[in-house]
């Protein structure tokens, strides 16, 4: 497969720069069975009662920094907790980097250039845990995709918009973007319905904005996200798979996770570990039956993944369905409610 294979064109206008307000009020295109213009509080009444709902609940850092080295600007994107103070970064102006070099963030807040490997840096911070807590909410900024346009200033509404209301463990350096769409009246609606609601965790890193360079899709090289399901989640998911009731992934990261942990027989352990999962057109799901996902962009591993569950030439229809219909895109945007292809 090639890369250009998972390509569209997409008006600008559509890029959504601030999200659905209610949440609830998003737009969903239910693309199980004919083409369907719905809305997100529609789901209680539109999924199968004893449906059961996986949620991701990583927590959103504000992992976007300024600083410099001497005279030099340097922008850093922090995506992946290595442990013992460092972490795994993006870099504006990396090449200006090298092993030693020390990146200011203001006050007393620094870091150490420990390796350098293209746009990508590992750093060792001069604090504590607890103190790169707080330095991090003094000096970061939530780590918004590159597409939702904002002035250099921290925007107040982006630290409460850029968070699910499921966000419980820190660590994500993006947000689970389909969670972004739910509210506490929804779920209590979905749960009144009869449907169930259980979580996960995947800490989502900095790599899901990264566009896909290579020509050839087999050539893309996916980083690593760390994430655990607990052993009364499996049992939850088991249970539900065992009684032949939908299992719904909300959002590609929670898809992604129990994926990666599942067994070939399609049962679900508990979890705990990296995922570098890459899934593409030919890959057999184990677990997930539908999946509420937002509108991704072209040529991404996500809309390749997309293609997979739900195949490629439903998933062209529906985007040029929304596209047509002025659908709202990205992780501010609207939503679909895809079926697994069989």
């Amino acid at each position: 497969m090639k890369t250009s294979d998972f390509d569209f064109d997409l008006p600008g206008e559509l890029i959504a720069q601030r999200p659905a307000e209610p949440r609830d009020s998003a737009r969903l295109l239910d693309l199980r069975g004919q083409l369907s213009d719905r809305v997100i509080a529609d789901l209680p009444d539109v999924l199968e009662p004893g449906s059961l709902l996986v949620v991701n609940d990583t927590r959103v850092i504000p992992a976007q920094l300024e600083g410099r080295r001497g005279e030099a600007k340097i922008g850093v994107t922090l995506h992946k907790d290595e442990g013992a103070g460092e972490w795994l970064a993006f870099a504006k102006n990396a090449r200006r980097l090298k092993p030693g070099d020390m990146i200011e963030f203001g006050g007393d807040f620094a870091a150490e250039v420990m390796l350098r490997d293209g746009a990508e840096v590992r750093l060792r911070f001069n604090t504590s845990a607890e103190s790169f807590r707080n330095a991090l909410e003094e000096h970061g900024r939530p780590p918004l995709p590159p597409y939702i346009k904002r002035p250099a200033a921290r925007d107040q509404d982006d630290v409460a918009d850029y968070q699910t209301m499921f966000a419980a463990h820190e660590g994500a350096v993006a947000a689970p973007t389909a969670g972004l769409h739910f509210t506490p009246d929804l779920v209590s609606k979905l749960e009144v319905g009869g449907l169930g609601l259980v979580s996960l965790t995947l800490h989502v890193g900095a790599g899901t904005f990264l566009p896909v360079t290579v020509d050839a899709v087999r050539d893309h090289k996916m980083h690593h996200e760390y994430g655990e399901i607990s052993d009364a989640a499996a049992d939850r998911i088991n249970t539900a798979r065992a009684e032949n009731r939908k299992i719904v992934a909300i959002g590609t990261t929670a898809l992604r996770l129990l994926e990666s942990a599942a067994e070939p027989d399609g049962t679900l352990p508990a979890f705990r570990g990296d995922t570098n999962l890459f899934i593409t057109p030919g890959y057999s799901f184990r677990i997930v039956d539908q999946l509420l996902t937002n509108f991704h962009l072209p040529r991404s591993t996500l809309f390749m993944l997309v293609c997979a569950f739900a195949g490629m030439g439903r998933m062209r229809a529906a985007y040029a369905h929304a596209i047509e219909n002025r659908y709202r895109f990205f992780s501010y945007g609207d939503a679909t409610l895809l079926e697994r292809a069989d």
